[in-house]
């Protein structure tokens, strides 16, 4: 392992390590008005939700690295104070990626990248129509992190008004992770899909998980089970009692009298497929 003083190399250099290495990133497709009314348009992988009540949103339009100059959209939310955030999706990745062009001031992104201009309820910045969510937002803070190239600019947005399109919605009004089909910024010219990736990790909010502590030495050292098996191991409540190990070993003859080794295999592929219980009662067949 190579060990680095942020110090010590080029904030080129950093930045792609920083990039590259903290990703997937969320994209805010940032839409702005100048105080002439010209509208801009551009994306900033630097961004997240931070709070729901009130419903805030951070993103943050850097000094460009190679000569600390500013963004048009830094410019517009200080002078005007408003903001969009349209959300990515994988139908709109190629277009958000045109508007990022470095066009001069006055230009209309939304018309280089053929996007559609939707007139905001509440503020005067236009939505992105194509948006899957497109959220109008106040500006309540702007924190300058630093004067040099590569410095972030905390643009600290509070949502005034809520558009969602009704088709990335499931039956019970919630988005559904795989129609509102998200992109996300990487390191480079690298984007990632979410819908080629996604999957589920029951969160231990509900129940107590026994911790992975408490596994048995002899499975918690084994040379197959992964770090995240051993997690969904310990996030069981309990671990089965015997009854239910030999009932199991009753229907399973197959996994009786093999090897710890053996034992290990079977566990992580029940494992892969989600069925906890199974692996743990494999694991403790005597």
């Amino acid at each position: 392992m190579i060990s680095i003083d942020p110090k010590d190399i080029p904030t080129s250099k950093l930045h792609g390590y920083l990039l590259s290495s903290v990703a997937p990133r969320p994209i805010a497709f940032a839409s702005t008005i100048d105080e002439d009314g010209n509208p801009n348009l551009s994306p900033f992988s630097f961004f997240n939700v931070f709070s729901a009540n009130p419903p805030i949103l951070i993103f943050s339009p850097a000094r460009r690295v190679r000569n600390n100059t500013i963004k048009h959209t830094l410019i517009n939310a200080k002078d005007t104070k408003e903001v969009v955030i349209n959300i990515v999706n994988y139908d709109l990745v190629q277009q958000m990626s045109l508007s990022s062009t470095e066009y001069g001031e006055g230009i209309n992104e939304f018309e280089k990248a053929g996007l559609t201009m939707l007139k905001s309820d509440v503020v005067k910045p236009f939505r992105v129509a194509e948006s899957p969510v497109q959220m109008e937002c106040k500006v309540n803070e702007i924190i300058e992190l630093g004067t040099e190239g590569g410095a972030g600019n905390l643009i600290i947005c509070e949502v005034v008004k809520l558009h969602i399109k009704e088709g990335i919605l499931d039956d019970n009004g919630a988005i559904d992770q795989h129609k509102i089909d998200l992109v996300s910024r990487m390191g480079g010219s690298w984007y990632s899909r979410a819908n080629n990736g996604m999957f589920e990790v029951p969160k231990p909010l509900s129940s107590l998980g026994i911790g992975v502590d408490l596994i048995p030495s002899e499975i918690k050292n084994s040379d197959i089970l992964t770090g995240n098996d051993l997690g969904m191991l310990g996030n069981i409540e309990a671990i089965p009692n015997q009854q239910n190990v030999d009932k199991f070993a009753e229907e399973h003859p197959q996994f009786v009298g093999i090897k710890s080794k053996e034992k290990h295999t079977f566990a992580h592929e029940f494992l892969n497929k989600k069925e906890i219980e199974s692996a743990w009662k494999v694991l403790l067949i005597k």
